[in-house]
């Protein structure tokens, strides 16, 4: 059994690294299937809109929940081992995810890949830990880069093979990828050494009490729109849903080493970038969820009819736009500063939606304001999180960040529930095709709700410089 080595004294090759770049490739495929295939997968398992919206966001949620934990024990036990044990779970989500019969399985099978989100930090944690600092920042650019270009495979690929094969193969390729690439980083990539111990330990009771939260209000969000046929149920859900939030802040503000420090929320550069995060994301999403369903509508009425393969194509600018804001908006906020940034994506945003309410004829229309959307909401993000990581104290950068990642998880969650349960809600009595008025319904309030952030923005400083 080959022995641990001691710290800084190994040094990783070209083919580790390339072994971490084909898991982030592997793992951005596997991620995205879903975004582009949705209005399939609804006919198929005969889901509602809402129940769609669901199934969308669940990877992430539980991506959310998985990220700190899996840094921490990265940090505490070694990044090799900890990653080598999540992608065991990923593979066994991507293979539920494949071979599931109905609705309930695939929710299953998408909250173990989940799991996916935390790869990522564990494989910044190697790199950091085995080679120097310059080598280190090149390494975790190309993994971060072949993971949205992942994303973008996933996005185009999807499609084809959901149609000639099957959804079961949609799954079940990138996570036999996903496989082959984990036994390469097991084979390739030395052992690290586990960090000190941390004393003040995991904060279970604090995730737990978060997890409850989250999926509560998802599903509060997702019968909202039934709520004349079960009023009772909703009505329990919200009890539970505040029992759970109030359990939550007081674990939280007694925790030794609390999954989120409120303390730190608390401070007003941090909860309003929080706060504009969760704004700008329930617009995204909005996008996010109404394009693909408008595309896949029927040619008859006012959609398009278009296929699987079609949908992931007509995508494919508005990813590679979300994948060309993040280096543009870190110039530019550098040049004049974050919230100039933020001001122009959201005003960018805001009208795009507004514009696609009024105005979605022709495909062009959904394919270039989706493109618009996505790289607003690229430098809205990057412009807060360096408005955020520029207004605390260097230790407390990570913590202050974090908030800001679980603010737009928790922003795209609801922003997707809401418009799944705007089109159920405008879906007629007998029909399973949302009319019309409902998609615009929905632009609107999404355009709506990223203007207010506006009022935010003003309150800020205009942040980095230079």
């Amino acid at each position: 059994m080959t022995a641990t080595p001691a710290p800084g004294t190994v040094r990783i090759g070209k083919a580790a690294v390339g072994a971490l770049g084909l898991l982030a490739v592997a793992t951005g495929a596997l991620e995205s299937v879903v975004t582009p295939t949705l209005p399939l997968l609804q006919r198929e398992l005969d889901m509602s809109p809402a129940e769609g919206a669901l199934l969308s966001i669940v990877l992430l949620i539980t991506g959310a929940l998985v990220t700190p934990v899996a840094g921490k024990f990265g940090d505490r036990y070694g990044g090799k081992r900890v990653l080598i044990r999540l992608m065991a779970v990923v593979c066994v989500g991507g293979m539920v995810s494949a071979l599931a019969p109905n609705l309930p399985v695939l929710l299953a099978g998408q909250v173990l890949q989940g799991a996916m989100v935390g790869a990522l930090p564990l494989s910044f944690i190697l790199v950091r830990k085995h080679l120097p600092a310059g080598e280190s920042k090149v390494a975790i650019g190309v993994v971060s880069g072949l993971f949205v270009g992942g994303g973008m495979v996933g996005t185009l690929a999807a499609g084809p093979v959901a149609e000639q094969l099957s959804r079961h193969w949609m799954f079940a390729l990138p996570t036999i990828a996903v496989i082959g690439a984990t036994l390469l980083v097991n084979r390739l990539m030395p052992h690290d050494p586990p960090g000190r111990p941390d004393d003040a330990g995991i904060d279970w009771p604090g995730l737990a009490l978060l997890s409850g939260t989250l999926v509560t209000l998802m599903l509060v969000l997702a019968l909202a729109a039934d709520i004349a046929s079960q009023p009772l149920v909703l009505g329990a859900l919200i009890v539970l849903l505040g029992a759970f939030v109030t359990g939550w802040i007081a674990v939280e503000r007694r925790a030794a080493s609390p999954m989120v420090d409120l303390r730190m929320l608390a401070r007003p550069a941090v909860w309003k970038s929080c706060v504009l995060t969760f704004v700008i994301c329930v617009g995204t999403s909005g996008a996010v969820y109404l394009v693909p369903q408008l595309f896949a509508v029927s040619a008859d009425g006012y959609g398009f009819g278009a296929s699987a393969t079609q949908i992931g194509f007509f995508l494919l600018p508005g990813a590679v736009a979300a994948s060309l804001a993040g280096p543009i908006g870190g110039i530019a906020a550098r040049r004049f500063g974050s919230r100039a940034v933020l001001t122009a994506g959201i005003v960018m945003m805001a009208v795009s939606l507004m514009a696609l309410a009024a105005v979605h004829t022709e495909i062009w229309h959904l394919v270039v304001g989706k493109a618009v959307i996505a790289f607003a909401n690229g430098l809205c993000v990057t412009a807060t999180v360096t408005s955020t990581a520029t207004s605390v104290d260097q230790g407390d950068t990570g913590i202050a960040t974090s908030l800001v990642l679980v603010t737009r998880v928790l922003g795209f969650a609801v922003g997707v529930q809401v418009s799944g349960a705007i089109l159920t809600a405008g879906t007629p009595s007998g029909s399973d095709v949302p009319a019309e008025s409902a998609f615009v319904a929905g632009f609107l309030i999404a355009g709506a709700v990223t203007a207010l952030s506006l009022l935010v923005t003003r309150t800020q400083g205009k942040g980095v410089q230079e």
